[in-house]
């Protein structure tokens, strides 16, 4: 009855995946197992060919699975190593995503920093330009003025040489008509 468990026991392991197994029986014990004979017992040679070919594919199972084991390492290793790069390349990707929103801000706020100045340099020039503007207004008020003043000024410049050519014209005609007396009062002599 105990073997029968201990085979229950085997067969249940061998279907559990993932379920370590302490194996007692290895290839080399396979073929080197050696059996009493008994009375209407199994022909030795085709047992010990069984057992042979047994323990070869026993040991080939074996092999393969350290070769499965050793891959599962090497793929557990990689796995671990895309987790990092993973972790890294999300960590560089919010990095480069908080420097790309502070370039942005940055850019933002000076660009509203330039249309500030620029604003107020604007406002600058054009109360410059005013304040020029109205200076030239009043030189040229004060040109007209002077030119008004000039024109005057002429005006009776010519008016008073106009009246002393008037006055030596006069004299001319005198002397020619011989009534030219000095220039002196004529005194009406009441008799």
């Amino acid at each position: 009855m105990a073997k029968e468990e201990d085979a229950t026991h085997a067969a249940d392991a061998r279907r559990l995946p993932g379920v370590e197994r302490n194996l007692t029986v290895s290839p080399i014990d396979m073929r080197q197992a050696r059996f009493a004979t008994a009375m209407r017992g199994f022909d030795r040679r085709e047992v010990t060919a069984f057992l042979e070919e047994a323990a070869t594919d026993y040991e080939s199972a074996l092999r393969e699975n350290d070769r499965l084991r050793q891959e599962i390492v090497r793929l557990e290793a990689a796995l671990n190593q895309f987790r990092e790069l993973e972790g890294s390349l999300k960590s560089t990707l919010m990095s480069t995503q908080k420097v790309a929103d502070d370039m942005r801000e940055n850019a933002v706020q000076e660009s509203g920093r330039i249309v500030s100045e620029a604003e107020g340099r604007a406002e600058l020039m054009t109360l410059q330009a005013q304040m020029r503007l109205e200076g030239i207004q009043r030189e040229i008020d004060s040109l007209r003025l002077k030119r008004r003043e000039a024109e005057t000024s002429i005006e009776a410049t010519i008016s008073t040489l106009h009246s002393t050519l008037d006055f030596v014209r006069e004299q001319e005609r005198r002397e020619r008509e011989g009534h030219l007396l000095p220039l002196r009062p004529q005194v009406v002599h009441t008799a």
